[in-house]
């Protein structure tokens, strides 16, 4: 077994009997993006199963449901499956999720018009759907019950996945699959009201993904293996926007292993008959640069370009009042100043993607997709064929927090042009390391905020002027047509142009600094840095004003906002706001809405050493109706590590050369274990439609560590990360 290379395990192929059907016929309840559910039907006990479904019954009493959502730990699986068994009265014992296949007509997000998962919309946009679908299931099962035993369906009863009626006749859902397929399917199927469910709610829930998760029999991108499969590793350029001017690949063609060496669009591919070789043909590579479009410049000089760029006010996304009057005639004037960093996306599983030539003359591909309609798309572009001629197998991925979510899809498009260099017919895995992860761009893009912000001579709160700028990763993408209007990116300054809180006189614009350095999406995406500035700036104008920094924002928070405020009284309950704590300790706080989710959280925070030291955190979230609590809680506490992470040691920076200066875990350091603080989360009931928790976890984080540390040392904090060499505590 060559270095580098996977013991031998099962193929894909063999190990994924799902698709091609588990013997006899299968209800298959399939629901557009939008109107009513519809249901189509399977035949053929051996033959292969249409995909194009959410559920599946099988004769083996086995309920398969079809998630359209990529699992990559937040969730969909084990939420939407739920749903489905909620409506049907499965037993939970019987429950399975597959991934859906790419199709945008079945599987498509309202939201974005394709199949994609994002804006933590995976509950809230599928809510109704899987609801109806799973009730749907549910009445045509019933009525092939009631016919084969000759009583009135309104008589069956299902409980835990058992048909019954009063006569004592009971049957599963397996046995009645084939007769259910030939039912006429409800036009309105009637839903369970709150008072009846069964699992939505249930704190004991059991993921459906973890038990394959913790013993290795899940499989990733990584774990497919084709025959006769090539594993591809590209050299890309060091500075961005710089391409291939001319390569030497002598040395690597002599590496034992190495197949061939192409040029792409993203630089130069090494193709191997094993991660090893690939790797050592990697290294041996000689590539010149042209630079003549790249980014050349120090971190210091990027960041330098949108502080210059936020001292005059930008395109105006809100305005209020008279901001310059209200600033003139105040009693007190603050002014702060908050620097974001390019910060790497950063999971376990680096990107990776398999294409092979299918039997017919298409193309079939693996890959851990996020924006599945795109990579579709750009799979079939590439390879010159029509995206019927595509089958993409959206795999389980190790995390994102938006990595895959790609508007270019360029891991895709790297994929299948390699695939197609190395002449098209031989199966192709392309595998990016961590290095590659972490110097491949694609970060957040850094962002200068500037503020003002007056007060009268009762420490009110009257003016408030904000001007923030940074880069925009919609311009230059498909995105750009709905994302940027006006001038104006709604996800740069969301969470900034609408804020909780009453501001009488207000003004909030932005500028879009462009350079060849590609960002893209972070988790929460622009609340990550508009959330921080506003909280810590309004916490800084409330304590000039001599405010208590809850009762302060509670005062000011508008009636749309009632529901942020409840979060906000309850974390201060749960952290005993106003207390005394041991010297050497502080509490900050946030609140923020991000992806309709209201989410406040306390920090308390020591220093130690010139570094923060996060304690415990008490979170409360409102997201409507709490589907699976234990996921709930499982994303906000993620969440606080994740944003703990990032606030206290993580930034991406460029030498004086223009190259990335962190590679790897060791100067791009995730939180240690010993320093996760412990956090307790409060999940507020709701009877509103669920909303997102993937994201509006992380940006409290931040500004209520920032405002202890406040506290604590009488600095604030204006830049970001917080341990940095001129940090002092």
């Amino acid at each position: 077994m060559a270095p580098y290379d996977k013991p031998e395990k099962a193929t894909l192929a063999t190990r994924r009997g799902f698709l091609a059907g588990a013997g006899g016929l299968v209800i298959a309840v399939a629901l557009p993006t939008k109107g009513r559910a519809q249901t189509g039907t399977t035949g053929a006990a051996t033959g292969a199963v249409s995909p194009n479904a959410f559920i599946r019954v099988t004769p083996d009493n086995i309920v398969t449901v079809l998630i359209k959502h990529i699992e990559f730990g937040q969730g969909p699986w084990t939420g939407l499956a739920t749903l489905v068994a909620e409506e049907m009265d499965a037993d939970w014992a019987q429950i399975r999720a597959e991934h859906a296949p790419s199709n945008p007509a079945l599987y498509g997000d309202p939201n974005f018009g394709m199949q994609i998962t994002g804006g933590s919309a995976s509950i809230a946009t599928s809510y109704d759907l899987m609801r109806k679908a799973g009730a749907t299931a549910r009445a045509m099962l019933a009525s092939a019950a009631a016919k084969a035993w000759g009583v009135p369906v309104d008589e069956i009863t299902v409980e835990k996945g058992v048909l019954s009626h009063g006569s004592g006749r009971t049957g599963s859902f397996g046995e009645f699959a084939e007769a259910a397929a030939a039912e006429t399917p409800p036009d309105a199927p009637t839903l369970k009201s709150p008072d009846r469910f069964i699992y939505i709610g249930n704190e004991d829930l059991p993921k459906l993904d973890t038990a394959d998760k913790s013993t290795g029999a899940a499989d990733f991108t990584l774990d497919v293996y084709r025959d006769g499969m090539l594993t591809a590793v590209v050299e890309h350029p060091k500075k961005f926007g710089a391409a291939v001017a001319s390569f030497d690949d002598s040395a690597t063609r002599a590496v034992p292993g190495v197949v061939d060496v192409k040029q792409v669009s993203a630089g130069v591919a090494v193709l191997a008959e094993n991660t090893y070789a690939a790797l050592k043909g990697r290294k041996a590579l000689k590539v010149e640069w042209d630079d003549s479009a790249a980014e050349t410049r120090h971190t210091d000089a990027i960041l330098g370009d949108c502080e210059e760029a936020a001292k005059a006010q930008g395109v105006v996304a809100h305005e209020a009042g008279a901001v310059a009057d209200a600033l003139a005639g105040a009693e007190t004037v603050l002014e702060a100043e908050y620097l974001f960093p390019y910060l790497a996306h950063a999971p376990m599983e680096p990107l990776d993607a398999v294409i092979e030539r299918s039997a017919d003359g298409g193309v079939e591909a693996w890959l851990g997709s996020q924006g599945t309609t795109i990579d579709h798309q750009v799979i079939a572009g590439v390879c010159g064929v029509d995206m019927a001629q595509v089958k993409l197998n959206v795999m389980l991925a190790g995390g994102s927090f938006g990595r895959r979510a790609q508007p270019t899809a360029h891991l895709a498009q790297e994929a299948a042009e390699i695939f197609m260099a190395a002449g098209g017919d031989t199966p192709v895995k392309l595998m990016w390391t961590r290095e590659d992860d972490i110097r491949g761009g694609y970060y957040r893009p850094v962002t200068a905020h500037r503020l003002r912000g007056g007060l009268d001579a009762n420490g009110d709160i009257i003016a408030w002027e904000q001007t923030l700028a940074g880069q925009s990763f919609a311009v230059g993408t498909p995105f750009e047509a709905f994302m940027v209007r006006n001038g104006v990116d709604a996800t740069m300054l969301e969470g900034a142009s609408e804020t909780p809180y009453a501001l009488p006189n207000a003004v909030v614009s932005a500028h879009i600094v462009n350079n060849p350095v590609s960002t893209l999406w972070w988790r929460s995406v622009g609340h990550t840095h508009t959330g921080h500035a506003v909280e810590c700036f309004i916490d800084e104008l409330l304590e000039a004003g001599g405010k208590d920094a809850v009762a302060g924002r509670l005062a000011m928070m508008t009636d749309n906002y009632a529901r942020l405020a409840a979060t906000l009284e309850k974390a201060a309950e749960m952290a005993g706001w106003g207390r005394e704590l041991p010297d050497g300790r502080a509490l900050g706080v946030a609140s923020v809405k991000s992806f309709n989710s209201y989410v406040s959280q306390v920090a308390e925070v020591s220093i130690d050493g010139g570094v923060p030291r996060v304690h415990k955190v008490w979170c409360a979230v409102d997201c409507g109706v709490a589907v699976n609590p234990e996921i709930i809680r499982a994303q906000m506490e993620g969440g606080v590590g994740y944003a703990l992470s990032a606030v206290l040691f993580n930034e991406i920076t460029f030498d004086e050369t223009g190259a990335v200066e962190q590679s790897n875990f060791h100067d791009y350091r995730s939180l240690r274990i010993s320093e996760m603080p412990d956090v307790e989360v409060a999940i507020i009931k709701s009877g509103e439609a669920p909303t997102g928790v993937g994201e509006p976890g992380v940006p409290p984080l931040g500004p209520a560590v920032a405002n202890a540390v406040r506290r604590l040392t009488g600095k604030a904090v204006r830049r970001l990360p917080m341990v940095r060499d001129d940090f002092q505590a």
